[in-house]
């Protein structure tokens, strides 16, 4: 990831981890205050329960004349009977003392001269103890897994962007190419012209195949601007748009001593011509950019139907169905940067043109539409 990737990823990893870790703890302060209150009243009425028994005990006793047999306690719990005769005095009766809860009984009511029975635990501390123990285990835990599906979730959140930015870095490297080459040869051409100051069919040639290469990658990156507005459709002759496309491109392919043989009737669609002009162009320099020198390409129109076929390079067949993909390229033995045939898509999905093609490695490629 460059410095604008890892930026964007660990802000959003802060982020998630940032709200997570606060929703986390906010949830473990509303479960521990709720478990302490639960706690401290289940302390509160077990002293009360064990302290009325005791004092039931009490009251029996004297009651019946019996003699006062006294419990045993479960662990942790202890009580203490203050008779009358101390006039022991208490501000509260349940209060904490000493590490432990305190809860005192007036019950027995100075039956056997017990005037209070005062028991007391230091359970409520220990298990608030455990309490606090276990509710920080299980946040660091939940908490722990959360960072690792943070991590997860970022870096899945990231891929499309990482690609993204990759396509793009790719692209702008493959049209720096592609610009280079024709303002290259201008720059050359004009240099010649200027020195033997005499413009020759050669040099003009050059200067026109450099011109027309910029203005077909012009054309290219306008479409993708998306900037136009949308234009009325109307019944379009596409003849006329092929011939003019064939001999636009007619110098480039006498460069490469490609010859083209077309075969045109009359065909008409349903469209924009700029869209039309930009499809036949698209598909032409595409057949000649991958042919080889010496080769021929051949088109045909006719009613609902249009194809070109080249004896360039070829494609394998798993390669047939991304070439169409934004950025992608069939090979990387010409110059481009693929976005010819994704504008050719683009253009056919619009106008419902179907195309189909077929191609075959050292053999060539075919394109088929119709409409």
């Amino acid at each position: 990831m460059n410095s604008l990737e890892k930026k964007s990823f660990y802000s959003f990893l802060a982020l998630y981890l940032g709200s997570s870790l606060f929703f986390v703890a906010l949830s473990g302060y509303w479960y521990f205050y709720a478990q302490k209150n639960s706690l401290e009243n289940t302390t509160y009425y077990k002293l009360q329960h064990l302290a009325d028994s005791i004092s039931s005990l009490v009251i029996n006793a004297h009651m019946t004349s019996s003699a006062l047999i006294l419990p045993k306690t479960e662990k942790g719990y202890d009580y203490l009977l203050v008779p009358t005769k101390e006039h022991k005095v208490y501000e509260k009766n349940y209060f904490e003392k000493d590490g432990f809860k305190v809860l005192v009984s007036s019950a027995p009511q100075e039956h056997l001269a017990i005037e209070y029975v005062v028991v007391k635990t230091d359970e409520y501390h220990k298990k608030l103890k455990a309490l606090k123990e276990k509710v920080f285990i299980t946040l660091t835990f939940v908490f722990a897994v959360i960072v690792i599906i943070s991590w997860i979730l970022s870096r899945l959140f990231m891929k499309p962007i990482h690609q993204k930015v990759t396509e793009i870095e790719s692209f702008i490297q493959d049209i720096s190419h592609e610009l280079n080459t024709p303002i290259t040869a201008l720059g050359m051409s004009t240099k010649r012209a200027m020195q033997k100051k005499v413009y020759d069919e050669k040099i003009l040639r050059n200067i026109s195949i450099s011109t027309k290469q910029l203005y077909s990658i012009y054309q290219s990156l306008a479409y993708l601007n998306f900037s136009e507005a949308k234009q009325e459709y109307k019944l379009v002759s596409l003849k006329p748009i092929l011939v003019a496309s064939i001999e636009y491109y007619s110098e480039l392919s006498h460069a490469k001593n490609i010859k083209i043989e077309a075969d045109m009737q009359d065909a008409t669609l349903i469209s924009v011509d700029a869209r039309v002009e930009l499809l036949f162009s698209n598909l032409i320099s595409n057949a000649i950019k991958y042919s080889m020198p010496d080769t021929t390409i051949k088109i045909k129109l006719k009613n609902n139907f249009f194809s070109i076929e080249d004896e360039g390079i070829g494609m394998e067949k798993e390669k047939l169905d991304e070439i169409f993909e934004l950025y992608k390229r069939g090979s990387n033995i010409a110059g481009g940067f693929g976005v010819g045939l994704n504008i050719v898509k683009q253009i056919c999905d619009e106008f419902k043109i179907e195309i189909l093609v077929s191609s075959e490695p050292g053999i060539g490629s075919r394109f088929e539409l119709t409409w």
